[in-house]
């Protein structure tokens, strides 16, 4: 219904990107600069965008740089590790799969979300 005036998505397309309570800090939704967005402030929300991914950036650096550091001092890095997936090879396919090793659905009941870094 009224398709013509919501760009022909669906009703499920509508509502992919509603803000729901209680999710980690980290969900997508959350994301400022699709806020401003969706609240049709584009220019805050190209200004936001563009802070988020130097942010991204930086941290991408920064842990490029804590590799090089440790290859030199001869020392294992394991660079970046999910909190709530671990990659695991398809014992059918054989490929690179990412399995849900737990934890959120316990940290979202406890609103606990401290082991969650700080994306936005």
């Amino acid at each position: 219904e009224n398709a013509e005036h919501m760009y022909f998505f669906s009703e499920l397309a509508l509502t992919l990107n509603e803000p729901e309570e209680r999710v980690a800090p980290t969900d997508s939704r959350l994301r400022p600069d699709q806020r401003l967005m969706e609240s049709g402030r584009w220019d805050e929300a190209n200004v936001e965008k563009q802070r988020l991914e130097e942010k991204q950036r930086a941290v991408r650096r920064r842990r490029e740089a804590e590799a090089v550091e440790a290859l030199e001092e001869g020392e294992d890095y394991e660079g970046y590790i999910p909190q709530w997936f671990e990659r695991k090879v398809d014992t059918v396919t054989g490929e690179l799969i990412c399995v849900y090793k737990g934890g959120y659905w316990e940290a979202k009941d406890k609103q606990d979300w401290s082991r969650c870094p700080d994306i936005f």
